[in-house]
């Protein structure tokens, strides 16, 4: 394994993800989602891979997407499928500042990548970032446990909702609403307060 690599493994199997990633799976929740947003919303992605399915939900509900992942592998398949969408690569506990703070940000499927602290490095990061009032969506299991994740056999790591409550809350982000999807998917909605 190799510790320097931000992607978690990601970047040396990107063609398998894109390929298992195709499917619809969190469609319909994300869209809700983003129907609840104010049109041309200014959004961040967190660990966009592709953009496929998740970017294109987001621009097809009419939000201002930017986009960042910690593949190189990915972001060049980003960058195909969505030419004139901004994206960078990065890991998302390098994060800092943005030049204007975003009216809302999405991670599918990768808090839970990512050690302890760098989940609570990203949660207080995207806190920084986002407007008053600014929304925050994240996957990951409702109960704290850890296990070899499907596509790169690294471990994963649900911190559980009561230990994400508390992130969010030192962030400055109320926990409004959880849910599951079709795929058994766990959705933390919170807003900054």
């Amino acid at each position: 394994m190799n510790d320097s690599d931000l992607s978690n493994g990601y970047d040396g199997h990107a063609e398998t993800f894109i390929r298992i990633r195709s499917s619809e799976v969190g469609v319909s929740t994300v869209r809700a989602w983003a129907r609840s947003l104010p049109t041309r919303a200014r959004i961040l992605e967190i660990g966009c891979g592709s953009g496929i399915p998740i970017t294109r939900v987001l621009i097809s509900e009419g939000l201002d997407v930017s986009a960042v992942d910690a593949s190189p592998k990915m972001v060049s398949a980003f960058q195909r499928n969505f030419p004139d969408i901004p994206v960078i690569c990065e890991a998302a506990e390098r994060l800092k500042g943005f030049d204007q703070p975003f009216d809302a940000a999405i991670a599918w499927g990768l808090v839970f990548l990512l050690a302890r602290e760098a989940q609570k490095t990203v949660i207080q990061n995207i806190g920084n970032s986002l407007k008053e009032g600014g929304r925050f969506l994240f996957t990951s299991p409702e109960k704290a446990l850890t296990w070899n994740d499907s596509v790169t056999d690294r471990e994963s790591v649900s911190l559980g909702a009561v230990e994400y409550q508390h992130l969010l809350s030192l962030a400055g982000f109320e926990l409004t609403a959880e849910y599951e999807d079709e795929g058994q998917n766990h959705y933390y909605d919170a807003e900054k307060r």
